[in-house]
């Protein structure tokens, strides 16, 4: 997955368009904050990242992923309209694996993008998530708990890999519903609720490793992590 941060709309759209047609996966973001949010459900391969963004600029952005574990390794390329020397050493300085100046052709970001992604992609991709006894193969898109599979529906298997993935962090109703029904769905919070509930009764001895946070949400507990007594 490739996520592209870009506010203006037909640029964004273009370069989806075009690293699809290349045989990536590619997510359009119009800024931090939406980017935040998708890096809630799913840390990508390879962020493009614009540095003229409305509200938290660009750089300012790249240097919040470098700071953080999570998002420290993953490879950053920059563009902007900006083409002093200056703005090129600044994101490079701050993190930026590679850069583009706008306007750039479509074709040029899909080398640029294979390039980092050769430099960069040394250490194998991880596709399996671990949270004590649960165990998910995101590839195969199988879940188990103590060795024994699963029968979930692609809805809750999204909801058990996007609590899996963030143990003790804490999700609304409405963050989950944008991650696993989209942003377009226009169902109540209830449905989050409902689906919890067919997921913990499927998960057996582990369900109560899904704890309702009240009048918040809900978030895994890792059995190590949980209070005894």
């Amino acid at each position: 997955m490739i996520y592209c941060v870009e506010d203006d709309s037909g640029i964004r759209n273009m370069m989806i368009y075009t690293l699809k047609a290349s045989g990536f996966e590619a997510r359009g973001l119009n800024d931090g904050k939406e980017l935040s949010a998708a890096l809630l459900s799913e840390i990508p391969e390879l962020i493009l990242l614009d540095i003229m963004l409305p509200g938290e600029d660009g750089t300012s952005i790249l240097k919040r992923l470098r700071s953080d574990p999570k998002t420290a390794d993953v490879p950053i390329i920059m563009a902007t309209a900006r083409s002093t020397e200056y703005d090129k050493v600044t994101g490079l300085d701050a993190g930026a694996d590679d850069y583009l100046a706008k306007p750039f052709g479509m074709m040029e970001m899909v080398s640029r993008v294979k390039a980092v992604l050769r430099r960069t992609g040394t250490k194998k991709k991880d596709n399996t998530v671990n949270a004590g006894n649960i165990f998910i193969d995101t590839e195969k898109h199988t879940a188990s708990v103590c060795g024994e599979a699963l029968q979930l529906t692609l809805k809750e298997f999204e909801l058990l890999r996007i609590l899996a993935s963030n143990p003790q962090r804490v999700f609304t109703r409405d963050q989950l519903l944008s991650f696993v029904w989209g942003t377009d769905f226009s169902g109540e919070t209830r449905t989050v609720d409902v689906h919890i509930g067919t997921l913990r009764d499927k998960l057996g001895s582990a369900k109560d490793h899904i704890e309702t946070v009240r009048g918040v949400g809900y978030k895994l507990v890792a059995p190590d992590k949980k209070h005894k007594g």
